[in-house]
């Protein structure tokens, strides 16, 4: 029986330990995601026409430099140095993006193009903050889990201003230009 224990033992600290390291590996990603959209954002804002969806995106704007410093604040206490890692999923959304818009009607329909690119951003921000918080979690990081947890909160709003914006008029004006 002391044997089994022992071994049950050693096979959840290796877990442990690489959850740990999986959890700075997707802080490194995520903080290289939010610095790049610090820098994607205002060029989405300059192609729009929504004065609404430019709105939106000025407070996302903020917001996004405010999840930066808090990536800044998990690191810390996490006692990890800051540090990003090119995140290849959120470059290829931000291209596949941009392609999109490039290619939309300037108007309503370049707007729509611009909701449904910032929403996929949003979704892979979802799934990414919702994945770190269940590690920080299990990992018993609890300032970590509530920065997190707070930054979750706020990007699912984010989502939820681009579903009202397009939901209230900008999708049935860009079909309208069809």
């Amino acid at each position: 029986m002391a044997k089994a224990a022992t071994t049950t033992r050693k096979a959840t600290r290796p877990t442990s330990a690489g959850l740990a390291d999986l959890l700075r590996q997707r802080l490194q990603t995520i903080y290289w995601a939010e610095s790049e959209l610090v820098k994607t954002l205002p060029q989405l804002k300059e192609q729009s026409n929504s004065q609404e969806l430019q709105a939106a995106i000025t407070e996302h704007i903020a917001q996004t430099q405010m999840h930066v410093t808090r990536l800044e604040e998990i690191f810390s206490a996490l006692n990890e140095k800051a540090g990003a890692v090119k995140c290849e999923g959120l470059q290829g959304i931000l291209k596949e993006g941009a392609a999109t818009i490039s290619q939309a009607e300037e108007g309503p329909v370049r707007d729509a193009a611009i909701i449904g690119a910032c929403q996929l951003v949003e979704h892979y921000e979802i799934a990414s903050y919702g994945t770190l918080a269940a590690y920080a979690k299990v990992l018993n990081e609890k300032q970590a889990l509530d920065l997190l947890l707070k930054t979750l909160t706020e990007e699912k709003k984010s989502d939820q201003i681009l579903s009202g914006i397009a939901d209230t008029h900008l999708n049935a004006s860009a079909a309208s230009h069809a």
